[in-house]
């Protein structure tokens, strides 16, 4: 199920911010209240390969995000314990020491199963019911919020693909275009460059300058 052009879901989870102490979070709600956008993203597991190479790059940009009056959220299912654990590991062995956005620890996959992002299939076994097929982590999504709890924006990565976040930050400034402006923003759009009308007139005129 897509989410894009709907509310995110109000759920409450469990969540940790970087001085370890654990939050309950509703990014719905926070949106909401804080009036900002926000920027959540899923990965698979603490502890692991390509994950601290994100939480990382998604860092680097928080101050890019707060001049659009954006938000990071990261997001597992591993639990707040470990969540902490890696905060404190250092980054040259393989930790996220540095993080300073709140990370979510969706242990009991309410909301990870709401946006149907788990990696995982029932199977019905003769014996025992329903039981589950695959690692039961999320795949590598993300989700762009606006400021009234709408999402704007989704999209799934598979395991082994790191994301760019510099991608997200201009789905961003091309949203906030059409907030302010009402134009919309043609393909390989950038902050500076021209929107068009959404008119046939619109873009005849955008095409013949383009």
């Amino acid at each position: 199920m897509s989410f894009v052009g709907k509310n995110f879901p109000n759920i409450t989870v469990d969540a940790i911010d970087y001085m370890g102490d654990y939050i309950s979070l509703n990014v719905f709600e926070k949106a909401q209240q804080e009036n900002k956008k926000v920027l959540l993203f899923w990965y698979p597991k603490d502890f692991t390969f390509v994950c601290p190479t994100e939480l990382h790059a998604f860092q680097a940009e928080v101050a890019e995000l707060e001049k659009r009056n954006t938000i990071v959220i990261g997001a597992s299912c591993d639990t707040n314990e470990v969540h902490f654990a890696w905060l404190n590991t250092a980054k040259d062995n393989g930790g996220i020491e540095g993080v300073e956005y709140p990370i979510i620890a969706d242990t009991n996959r309410n909301l990870s199963s709401v946006l149907g992002i788990l990696e995982m299939n029932e199977v019905e076994h003769p014996e025992y019911g329903t039981l589950v097929e695959g690692s039961a982590v999320t795949y590598r999504a993300t989700y762009l919020i606006d400021e009234t709890g709408k999402v704007f924006h989704e999209s799934v990565n598979d395991m082994p693909l790191g994301r760019n976040v510099k991608e997200y930050i201009r789905l961003i400034d091309a949203y906030t275009h059409v907030q302010k402006h009402g134009e919309v923003c043609p393909a390989n759009w950038e902050e500076g460059k021209e929107a068009m009308n959404a008119t046939r007139d619109g873009v005849a005129s955008y095409l013949a300058s383009n």
